[in-house]
């Protein structure tokens, strides 16, 4: 018996809609792919704050009320006017009271205590004009005249290592245009200055900085655990502006930056090791960063994944549907224990002991659901968990490091004065801008870091420069502690 044409007809049709459903399947799968990828904010991926449209800055800001009135609260510590040295009281007026305020009866005496109030003025500043006088005498002899030198000391320009000072301070901390610097040195100082000297003073104050930049470059290369962080950058003017990157190195007292026009694995070496490039011959850190793949060369077991951006791919993993979010929605819970521990850790509630006897189970439960992820059909999530599990490691090195932060929050607060340096500038024109402010960004945050005034070491290291003596160093005083070597011990 021969075949039905019906039958045909049905083998067409399910064809035709098993291609449909394949069709409508990939569409859906676009459709989720296009919605997670409208829904990314700085909670759920990579993406800056700044970048967060209104409902995601409300959603950051989703706190509960305290119900508590804005301002200091009770029991806070009082920031109050401190004591000031009689000595330095420029002029003091006496004031008593002549009659009684009750009965009007006139009054006599004096008050062994006063109450004492301070009015603050700030002095009207004029630049210090010094007059170098250079005689130029003929010799009787040979007639050859001989004009007098300016002392070892003296700049070539109108302007001293003061104005060259303020000049960098202006740009390099308070984040002043050029021209910017010369208004205010012009209103606040009556200085006559043009841009194209802020331009001149600039240089100079680089050149100054170069040295104890170098110093702090070292150091911060040589420190036993560091973090670092990385963000855009831009290079160059007009159709010559390039992309490139502002990079940090972040220790517990010192704070380096560094332009490269890379993001890839060179400029981290050169940040993180320098000149050295033979990697068997380096003693390695712990080190405090994202996953980005720069960083790769770091050996896992002495590097640190930041938590908080892993608790965005768990973010991003749990707000996706089925079986995905469940598992995103567990890591989530296992991250808030994780981070309630850590707490108690550094408020010394918790002993680091107890602390690592909780985290085993932690870790067990962590890595078996990355394990269980990295099998699920959703495609993104089951790269993301099979990327970390392949260096789950390095998740878990601040359990054994003590003083190593499970987060890069460090870096990342670090570089946020270059963030809105290159917001209100653009970035640099030149190589040599870029020089400008990777030195001024270090000076103004090591110094910040330590406690110690910023314009002070930007005179003296001006000076410096012009008697050719040793710079001020950005060191801190007092040499750290702990060491490379206790590091391993403890790895």
């Amino acid at each position: 018996m021969g075949r039905d044409w019906r039958d045909d007809r049905i083998a067409e049709l399910e064809g035709k809609l098993a291609l449909r459903d394949e069709q409508i399947a990939g569409l859906l799968a676009r459709v989720a792919e296009l919605e997670e990828r409208l829904g990314r904010s700085s909670r759920n991926s990579s993406k800056p704050p700044s970048s967060d449209g209104p409902a995601d800055r409300h959603k950051r800001r989703s706190k509960k009320p305290s119900g508590r009135a804005p301002g200091g609260q009770p029991g806070h510590d009082k920031h109050e006017h401190p004591e000031v040295d009689p000595e330095k009281v420029s002029k003091r007026i006496v004031l008593r009271p002549d009659r009684c305020a009750r009965c009007a009866k006139r009054l006599v005496g004096s008050d062994p205590e006063p109450r004492r109030h301070h009015v603050y003025e700030l002095p009207e500043i004029e630049p210090i004009i010094t007059e170098y006088l250079l005689h130029m005498l003929l010799c009787p002899d040979c007639g050859h005249a001989t004009r007098a030198a300016l002392p070892e000391g003296v700049p070539t320009r109108i302007f001293g290592p003061s104005v060259t000072a303020v000049c960098s301070y202006l740009m390099g901390v308070h984040r002043l245009g050029k021209r910017g610097a010369a208004e205010v040195l012009h209103d606040l100082c009556a200085l006559p200055i043009s841009v194209g000297a802020v331009v001149d003073s600039q240089e100079e104050a680089s050149q100054a900085l170069a040295a104890p930049y170098d110093e702090a470059l070292s150091h911060a290369q040589a420190a036993p655990i560091k973090n670092a962080d990385e963000t855009g950058w831009r290079e160059g003017n007009g159709k010559s502006s390039a992309k490139a990157w502002l990079w940090t190195l972040v220790t517990s007292k010192v704070i380096v930056f560094m332009v490269h026009k890379s993001r890839a694995q060179d400029a981290a070496m050169r940040l993180l090791l320098g000149a050295k490039t033979a990697l068997k011959d380096i003693v390695f850190g712990c080190l405090g960063t994202d996953r980005h793949g720069a960083y790769n060369f770091w050996p896992l077991a002495m590097r640190q994944f930041c938590w908080s951006h892993l608790t965005r791919d768990f973010t991003a993993i749990a707000e996706r549907p089925g079986a995905a979010g469940r598992l995103g929605r567990k890591l989530l819970g296992e991250t808030e224990r994780m981070f309630a521990w850590w707490h108690r850790v550094r408020d010394g509630t918790l002993t680091r002991a107890r602390f690592k006897v909780c985290m085993r189970p932690l870790r067990d439960r962590v890595e078996a659901l990355l394990l269980e992820g990295s099998t699920l059909g959703n495609k993104s999530t089951a790269r993301t968990c099979a990327k970390l599990l392949k260096s789950a490691e390095a998740m878990w090195t601040f359990v054994r490091i003590e003083g190593l932060e499970p987060t890069n929050n460090s870096g990342e607060r670090a570089v946020r004065h270059g963030v809105i340096y290159r917001k209100v500038s653009g970035g640099t024109k030149s190589e040599a801008g870029s020089r400008f402010v990777e030195r001024m960004l270090t000076v103004h945050a090591t110094l910040r870091l330590q406690g110690r005034p910023i314009l002070p070491f930007l005179r003296a290291a001006c000076e410096a420069r012009l008697r050719r003596s040793a710079p001020p160093s950005l060191l801190p005083l007092a040499p750290a502690r702990r060491t490379l070597r206790t590091l391993h011990a403890a790895a």
